[in-house]
């Protein structure tokens, strides 16, 4: 009879070496110190900052950070897009209502011209934050209910049609919302005896890098969650989900609330740090920026989707603003020439002063439709794709390999040849050479 109280012998690696019994630990331990490290760097930079910037002119550090919260702010955007459109596939061209609802909804409940006021749901920043973010994902359901029949470019219409009504719902009920000058004399933060304010561009840089670092949190614990696989399954194919037994309902609704909740985090630290909240902020173009962003990033990678954020948001609210000045004092510099006819002085016209003038002033969207456009030539699946998509468009293995095995004139043996390529798995690349090479032979 064997003895129980043995102890088995560890099993040895094939280098001879017993395995590390603690590897996951200490794997987990580095990623840790990875995110403290990362974590400690951009609570710190500010307060770096603002002495190095300083010295190049007294605009340059408020300048540079309201850019950084700005994109901040289109960082929570993106990621939320991103679980609803890169994630669950899920076409939504209407995202920027979410981030008006959660605006207007942190405007209703802390604002000094709200007409809660004088009641008790009148509150203060810390409580409208989160009522922000779960109105926002309650309008996501509301709107994800009536299109879970819808696909592909109906539900893109549905969603943009949205995008458009709550802006201008906003803009007509004016005793409610203030019409077009919105509500104004939102009550911003104190923390202990620190008062928030407008000017307090590091304050709500931390406040906006906190609910960015809890976003990726939340958002990577439900990737790798029941819920998150169910999103993929179901972006991939909607029939074969539901025959695996995902609940398509569900799961389309958890993903159209859960996308917007972090718009509605957005909208309310937006519209708060301003201190008002107007149908102007929340317009078409924002939506369309933020699918920009998740498109260059990379469709369903987190990383990829910050870094296509943080890059097109910088350049709008900083690099571009940069450049045209520069060439707005080019254009400034040049003097035209003038000569007198006949008692009147004519001034000639220069085409380079023309251009570089119309550069300064309308070259934003002249900038994001190039980069876009060379985009989607040079690497169409986005700078960080998920690997899944990467394989999608890369891979092709089929039909690189579909000219090598038909070779038949015979429409029809090229049919079954075909279809014996796409749906039969034991075909594999070394079989199709062979084949391909013993035809060669025979010729």
């Amino acid at each position: 009879m064997a003895d129980t109280n043995t102890q088995t012998k560890p099993q040895s690696t094939p280098s001879g070496k017993a395995p590390n019994p603690f590897a996951r630990f200490q794997g987990g331990n580095t990623k840790l110190v990875g995110f403290f490290v990362l974590a400690v760097f951009f609570l710190a930079l500010p307060f770096v900052a603002k002495p190095i910037l300083g010295n190049f002119g007294p605009t340059v550090f408020p300048d540079t950070f309201s850019a950084v919260n700005s994109t901040l702010i289109f960082i929570l955007l993106a990621l939320g897009l991103n679980i609803v459109v890169g994630y669950a596939g899920l076409l939504d061209l209407g995202y920027a209502a979410f981030f008006a609802i959660g605006g207007y909804t942190m405007g209703f409940l802390t604002a000094s011209q709200s007409k809660l006021y004088d009641t008790p749901f009148h509150t203060n920043f810390w409580v409208a934050l989160p009522i922000s973010f779960l109105m926002a994902a309650l309008f996501g359901v509301l709107l994800g209910a009536p299109t879970l029949g819808l696909r592909g470019d109906y539900l893109a219409i549905v969603t943009l049609g949205f995008g458009e009504i709550v802006p201008i719902t906003f803009n007509n009920l004016t005793q409610l919302t203030g019409g077009d000058t919105g509500l104004a004399g939102l009550q911003q933060p104190k923390l202990f005896d620190f008062q928030f304010s407008s000017s307090t561009i590091e304050a709500w840089y931390l406040i906006a890098l906190v609910v960015v670092f809890f976003s990726i949190f939340m958002i990577r614990r439900l990737i790798d969650s029941r819920i998150g696989r169910a999103w993929m399954a179901m972006r991939e194919d909607e029939v074969a989900a539901s025959a695996m037994g995902i609940d398509l309902v569900k799961t389309k609704l958890l993903a159209f609330g859960l996308g917007a909740s972090f718009s509605g985090f957005a909208g309310a630290i937006f519209a708060n740090s301003l201190g008002s909240a107007n149908p102007s902020q929340f317009k078409f173009d924002v939506s369309i920026f933020v699918l920009s962003m998740i498109i260059l990033g990379g469709l369903g990678n987190l990383w990829g989707v910050i870094f296509g954020a943080a890059a097109l948001a910088m350049t709008d609210r900083y690099f571009i603003p940069f450049f045209t000045e520069q060439v707005r004092k080019v254009a400034d510099g040049i003097q035209l020439d003038s000569k007198l006819v006949d008692g009147v002085r004519i001034t000639d016209p220069n085409i380079l002063k023309d251009i570089l003038t119309n550069v300064a002033t309308n070259s934003r969207l002249l900038l994001f439709g190039l980069i876009l456009v060379t985009m989607m030539l040079v690497r169409p699946e986005g700078i960080f794709p998920s690997g899944r998509r990467k394989m999608e468009l890369h891979a092709g293995s089929s039909k690189d390999m579909q000219p090598m095995l038909i070779g038949s004139e015979d429409p029809l043996e090229q049919m079954a040849e075909s279809h014996s390529l796409t749906f039969n798995p034991s075909v594999t690349e070394s079989t199709i050479q062979d084949k391909h090479d013993k035809k060669h032979k025979n010729k």
